[in-house]
């Protein structure tokens, strides 16, 4: 099954984001650049999926949809098989993905001018979102320590003023990939405790775990937090479809969720026919082999980036424990930021996701996206170690 992540796949000229956006985002010729940016994969999604959408596509009508019993049943099953957490079907909204959840959150539960907290580096639409909204960041510095990065919360309770209002917390961790431990997660439930935060996490790379490592929910690590917490998880990032928008928000406690059906309701807000589709087939045991091979693809191709990477003086490629996305260093080399994005973006012509744009603790890095075929990771590490071949 490993070779479906392998076949040769021109996305150019078919409105993808991540590749036709290449020379209006970041000058990269778009004829022969590399993009590895955005967080969605270069290879087609689970035959199941497919299938199930061509199934669809043969019935051919498309009328409203009556019940939405499979698919809160799929998602049931794969947090219980996949992540150990026995969910409730009611505790599921649906929503247009998880930045449009992230973005629903904000709506109800913060007003214009209030403070949110994030740890960072992080997934930069949470500052873009909370910002977007009339809202406040907070950014408080993860600790770093080596590869690893760690929770400060004596920084963290050095920046609140009190008018916080919510976390957004990324778990796994994105960019760096980092998974927090149960213990780890305990604490950001106290703090959030004791500062009167609503925890929204955003789980949705949890799929993306490499082996040695494991992935402890939210919820499963915090039952305790029930009361303050939203968990956003979706399958776009496992299965790339992204582009059909269907998310996740999975609420356990009643007031909590009640506030967010009935905005969601004010809206007349439903969810896609296909979306709910493609999400039933992928969410099965046939959808599992599928991820566990993708798993395994990521994993040999993660073993050759680093060790690519990591053979350029002053460059290093910090060990993932989780996600797809490579999270570099460059500050080794010396180098401005300019001048490291200078190198990457025209003599390599790669494009990156900017280390800047996550936030403090990022001004050193880029992220590259991995979730493609072999070849194209190869040809971005020779790309790389000529590009600063003069380091060698």
């Amino acid at each position: 099954m490993r070779d479906l992540f392998n076949q040769p796949n021109d996305r150019r000229g078919t409105n993808s984001s991540k590749w036709d956006m290449l020379e209006s985002k970041f000058d990269v010729p778009l004829e022969d650049g590399l993009s590895m940016w955005t967080a969605d994969s270069d290879y087609p999604t689970a035959p199941c999926v497919l299938a199930a959408l061509q199934k669809a596509v043969n019935h051919g009508v498309f009328g409203y949809w009556a019940d939405n019993t499979d698919y809160h049943n799929a998602i049931q099953w794969w947090m219980t098989n996949r992540h150990g957490w026995d969910i409730d079907t009611d505790w599921i909204l649906t929503t247009q993905g998880l930045g449009n959840a992230i973005a629903f959150c904000i709506d109800v539960w913060t007003d214009p001018g209030d403070r949110i907290v994030t740890f960072n580096p992080v997934y930069h639409e949470f500052e873009f979102k909370i910002r977007r909204a009339g809202r406040a960041p907070v950014q408080v510095s993860l600790a770093r320590d080596g590869d690893t990065y760690n929770l400060d919360f004596e920084a963290a309770e050095a920046a609140l003023d009190g008018t916080e209002k919510m976390l957004i917390f990324c778990s796994p961790q994105n960019p760096s990939g980092r998974i927090w431990s149960s213990d780890e997660l305990r604490q950001v439930a106290e703090f959030a405790k004791r500062h009167d935060l609503i925890i929204v996490a955003d789980e949705i790379h949890h799929d993306f775990i490499y082996p040695g490592f494991t992935f402890t929910p939210f919820d499963v690590a915090a039952p305790d937090a029930r009361d303050r917490l939203v968990v956003l998880t979706a399958s776009s990032k496992t299965f790339n479809i992204a582009g059909l928008k269907t998310g996740n928000m999975i609420i356990p406690d009643d007031r909590l969720r009640a506030a967010m059906t009935q905005r969601l309701r004010s809206l007349d807000y439903a969810p896609n026919r296909l979306g709910l589709e493609m999400v039933t087939a992928a969410y099965t045991p046939e959808g599992a082999a599928w991820v566990d091979a993708q798993i395994a693809h990521l994993a040999d191709l993660k073993s050759t980036f680093d060790d690519g990477v990591n053979a350029i003086p002053g460059v290093r490629s910090l060990p993932l424990h989780s996600t797809y996305l490579a999270w570099v260093d460059f500050s080794g080399t010396g180098m401005s930021f300019d001048e490291i994005s200078r190198r990457v973006r025209q003599d390599a012509r790669i494009a990156p996701s900017p280390g800047p744009e996550f936030g403090p603790g990022g001004e050193s890095f880029l992220r590259f996206n991995l979730a493609t075929q072999r070849y194209r990771v190869e040809d971005a590490v020779a790309r790389l170690q000529t590009a600063f071949a003069d380091l060698q």
